[in-house]
């Protein structure tokens, strides 16, 4: 086995660890917690008040995305909700 079979078992190994791993990104919390404080019926509306597309709130709620500043401060500005509040509802772990 060559140095570069070993370097990609290695990665492929890697790969493997962290899709084993708990996620502490939480992102439903988040977006319901968004939706009900702004009195919105669904995601769709919520894209509609951040000012975002549809594809970038559907892949925050289905883990694919991190909720990156941009968007967290458009989701301070339209709910009040601190930055700290929104960071935490993102990452608490469901039991």
């Amino acid at each position: 086995m060559n140095v570069r079979q070993k370097k990609l078992e290695m990665i492929e190994a890697m790969n493997r660890a962290r899709a084993l791993e708990p996620s502490s990104f939480v992102p439903n919390k988040l977006l319901d917690t968004l939706i009900e404080k702004l009195n919105l019926k669904n995601d769709a509306e919520l894209c509609r008040v951040l000012e975002v597309q549809p594809p970038i709130i559907s892949k925050i709620r289905h883990g694919k995305l991190a909720v990156g500043a941009t968007i967290l401060l458009r989701m301070h500005e339209k709910s009040d909700i601190s930055i700290r509040d929104l960071k935490e509802l993102s990452s608490t772990a469901t039991h």
